[in-house]
């Protein structure tokens, strides 16, 4: 069964939120490498034909990826850091937004419901798993004991979006038996194709790309985000001049950590983590 919200001890107080400052997931989803975590979700999630094709069909990621990954990061900032309130209802402007969308993917011909459980747990397993994984592997202080908390507080996410809770690991090894079993699902479409390119090098304004260093930086993320893949992904991939063995992404992550660490605070940490702050400190 699914823990409810109120058996976390700082999340009782509803302005604590689902989870509070005692959780694993206030401390993991404020690493200042999240974002790697959540390119790497995105790099997993498209692996999966019909998921992959509801986000074609119905999110307007295609015509508006900044607007899409930044309402993505809200809503996960929401979840974690708002009151209860605010997370439940964000959650259900998620579940309204996905309620009918219907399609067909195009090379199978399978239909799918946008909204189908199924779908909405590999998502959320996609999810959980990078920023579990990016986390550990950057060197953050994350135990195993804290990794399966860590999940198992991560179940109330799910159940908020309509995922079953007793349909959701709860563990590291139940995450992996997830893996093995939607294994035969999994394939790279010439959507998925497509799909890796956008996220490698997606539009930018002109001024963008010849003022700044955001072109740059941004490829070095996905591309460091594409290396830190499973093994299995990224042989799925197939795409060549990426990186390939576990040691090398992993040494790129701690060295990009080891550079943000130097930054100040208020710059390696949200707003949404400074606000909860403030308001429990109130």
């Amino acid at each position: 069964m699914a823990p409810d919200p109120g058996t976390f001890p700082a999340a009782r107080d509803g302005v604590a939120g689902l989870f509070g400052p005692d959780s694993v997931t206030w401390r993991l989803h404020a690493d200042p490498l999240l974002i790697v975590g959540g390119i790497r979700a995105l790099l997993m999630q498209s692996l999966h034909p019909l998921a992959l094709a509801g986000v074609v069909e119905h999110s307007g990621f295609k015509e508006d990826p900044w607007g899409r990954l930044g309402r993505t990061a809200e809503f996960v900032a929401t979840l974690t850091y708002g009151t209860r309130s605010e997370a439940v209802k964000a959650a259900a402007r998620v579940r309204g937004a996905h309620r009918g969308l219907t399609g067909v993917e195009p090379e199978s011909g399978m239909p799918y419901r946008v909204d189908d459980p199924a779908l909405l747990l590999w998502v959320h397993c996609c999810e959980v798993d990078s920023f579990l994984s990016t986390a550990r592997r950057s060197g953050a202080d994350l135990s195993d004991d804290d990794a399966d908390r860590y999940l198992a507080e991560q179940v109330v996410a799910a159940e908020l979006i309509g995922i079953a809770p007793e349909d959701v690991p709860t563990d590291r090894a139940d995450l992996a038996g997830y893996f093995t079993d939607v294994a035969p699902m999994l394939g790279v479409t010439a959507e998925a194709q497509r799909a890796v390119r956008f996220l490698l090098a997606p539009p930018m304004p002109a001024w963008v790309r010849l003022l700044t260093p955001a072109r740059p930086a941004w490829g070095g993320l996905t591309t460091l985000a594409f290396g830190l893949l499973p093994t299995w992904a990224r042989k799925m991939y197939r795409l060549p001049g990426l990186p390939t063995t576990d040691a090398a992404a992993t040494a790129g992550l701690r060295a990009l950590r080891s550079s943000v660490q130097r930054l100040p605070a208020q710059w390696r940490e949200g707003p949404a983590l400074r606000a909860a702050r403030e308001r429990l400190a109130s």
